[in-house]
């Protein structure tokens, strides 16, 4: 992954408000990657302590569940992250797009 590409992932995750969810392919597209939501994945999983300031736990699949496996950035710790800012999951696990998403496709600039 080019450094570029690194700045252009988390520079968007940044605009991400406290309380809203956005998935990995929007997070792509809105950063000017259209069809990169693996590679966002992996942007999101070399985090580490020099950005501090990126709030990884706002990424969730589209289906608006946490899909982490990462050591680091643990699904528990996303979830409690998500919660302590006012997102609710339902009985399965999921998050209401309608409620909580952030950056519908409509929002985006092309």
């Amino acid at each position: 992954m080019s450094n570029e590409f690194l700045t252009a992932i988390y520079q968007t995750l940044k605009q991400v408000p406290a309380g809203r969810i956005v998935n990995y392919g929007r997070l792509a597209l809105a950063a000017g990657y259209p069809g990169y939501a693996r590679a966002v994945g992996k942007a999101l999983h070399a985090l580490d302590e020099q950005y501090p300031d990126v709030a990884w736990w706002r990424v969730v699949n589209r289906e608006g569940r946490i899909s982490t496996n990462c050591p680091v950035h643990t699904a528990i710790e996303q979830r409690q992250r998500l919660e302590a800012e006012g997102i609710e999951f339902d009985q399965r696990g999921y998050i209401s797009w309608q409620r909580f998403g952030w950056l519908e496709t409509s929002e985006l600039e092309f």
